[in-house]
């Protein structure tokens, strides 16, 4: 989940940051986790990683974006954590559920039914033993145009250019840097009104994880215990987003497909672990 300060006001939390700061910079506020405190973080995450990859396995045209909340919310509490979005400054659901042109923090519905060809970003967190996972994926729902299958690639790969960037002595810009240079050399746009962000005892912790160059936001420097939630949002048109009536669904402003890939990362004494990996539950 994306910070939500940048849906309450415009311009983006970006702009409340100091300005012009071009070296390494540490923020107060970011948490170093003990190897206790990490453990009870890789298990959050490992419920959100099943959970996910459930529902990517599940989805299909005639379900409705209700049934996969309901889903990821029996699941999460079967296994005894909780959804880490309910009620979270008023969220009203588990995931967040976003088709097509929404970018970021769709509500639930069960009038909302998925359709083949569509694009469905699925983000949820879990919260056990005072600890939250976050993480997002993107599913095509059958087959879907060229352009949405290659836009959900690259934002997929986008979100490993920049992890592979996480390592004790790089900084924020390197991430941020990686991700940019590859949206762009593929012609896609990111979003700039949502960052990534820590993540550990709250949702969200400093630093902001930006996926883009910018001289706005600390560009803090990695160190081991850092946790992550890197998270690049990518716009098959234009990167400007507007909000809903709802006052929580973002979508594109020329009705543009958008796509998002999320982890939970470690930042380890070597490089990085992503405790949201899929591909180990």
């Amino acid at each position: 989940m994306n910070i939500l300060s940048a849906l309450r006001s415009k311009p983006s939390a970006e702009s409340k940051k100091p300005a012009k700061q071009s070296t390494p910079k540490q923020t107060k506020g970011i948490e170093i986790k003990s190897q206790r405190e990490l453990d009870y973080m890789r298990e959050s995450s490992r419920i959100v990683a099943t959970v996910l990859k459930e529902i990517s396995e599940i989805i299909a045209p005639g379900m409705t974006t209700m049934d996969l909340d309901a889903h990821a919310e029996k699941r999460i509490r079967e296994m005894g954590a909780v959804p880490s979005f309910k009620g979270y400054c008023g969220f009203p659901a588990s995931i967040c559920s976003s088709i097509n042109n929404e970018v970021v923090h769709g509500i639930p519905s069960a009038r909302k039914v998925i359709k083949l060809g569509d694009l469905v970003k699925i983000d949820t967190g879990a919260f056990k033993n005072g600890f939250h996972g976050d993480s997002c994926i993107t599913v095509a729902v059958g087959n879907v145009s060229e352009k949405a299958a290659k836009l959900m690639r690259v934002a997929e790969e986008a979100l490993f250019k920049g992890i592979e960037q996480v390592k004790p002595g790089n900084c924020m810009l390197d991430l941020a840097g990686a991700i940019e240079d590859h949206v762009k050399a593929n012609g896609f746009a990111i979003v700039e009104d949502f960052t990534g962000h820590g993540v550990g005892r709250n949702l969200h912790e400093e630093p902001s994880v930006f996926n883009f160059r910018t001289h706005q936001l600390p560009n803090v420097r990695f160190r081991p215990g850092m946790t992550l939630a890197i998270e690049p949002i990518l716009n098959a048109g234009s990167k400007r987003v507007r909000i809903l009536a709802d006052k929580w669904t973002a979508v594109t402003v020329d009705n543009q497909l958008s796509a998002q890939f999320e982890h939970t990362v470690l930042v380890t004494e070597t490089g990085y672990e992503i405790f949201t990996d899929r591909s180990k539950v």
